[in-house]
């Protein structure tokens, strides 16, 4: 008679133990900011035309844009709201990057998107270099992320912005287009 109740015994703080409820996995941890970014231009037929580098500031997004093999000349870059530069037009990038809607242009009361930037000069070596800080934007986080779900593209067009026609500163055809990727 001892030997069942000692079993008992031993088996009873076995099967309480079984029964308590189960400790939950910690949440997964976010992932971190993504601090830098970069796109390669290409034009139509798929040649090289400049690279970007975007760096994550505490006031904005510096971006520093160099463009090569390019006619001479000033030419409009815009950061546009899609990542993506389907051939011939690139118009699947879409629009200027806006997150805040408002109108296009640094000389427009009712401006500027967050896309506008100044003018790319391209010397007579067809070298351009472009740096310029986006005040208030976010590479990943943040109210108005650049890289949200369908991501962004970094675009030249054939002609100069004139900062403040709507929507696009009448600065004619995109001529290169670069996705704008996360450096992880």
């Amino acid at each position: 008679m001892r030997a069942p109740s000692f079993a008992l015994a031993i088996l009873s703080p076995v099967t309480f133990a079984a029964c308590a409820p189960m400790a939950e996995e910690p949440a997964p941890t976010p992932a971190p900011p993504v601090e830098r970014a970069e796109a390669v231009l290409r034009d139509a037929s798929g040649a090289v035309r400049g690279d970007a580098v975007l760096v994550q500031l505490d006031q904005g997004i510096r971006l520093v844009l160099r463009a090569e093999d390019m006619a001479p000349g000033v030419m409009a870059a815009h950061i546009h709201m899609t990542g993506r530069c389907e051939v011939p037009g690139f118009t699947s990038a879409g629009g200027h990057w806006n997150p805040l809607g408002r109108e296009h242009g640094r000389d427009n009361p009712a401006g500027q998107h967050m896309g506008d930037m100044p003018n790319l000069i391209v010397g007579q070596d067809g070298m351009g270099l472009l740096e310029v800080i986006i005040i208030g934007g976010r590479i990943d986080q943040g109210r108005a992320p650049l890289l949200d779900e369908d991501g962004a593209a970094l675009m030249i067009h054939a002609g100069p912005d004139d900062y403040r026609s709507d929507p696009a500163g009448d600065a004619g055809p995109r001529i290169a287009c670069g996705v704008i990727e996360p450096i992880l």
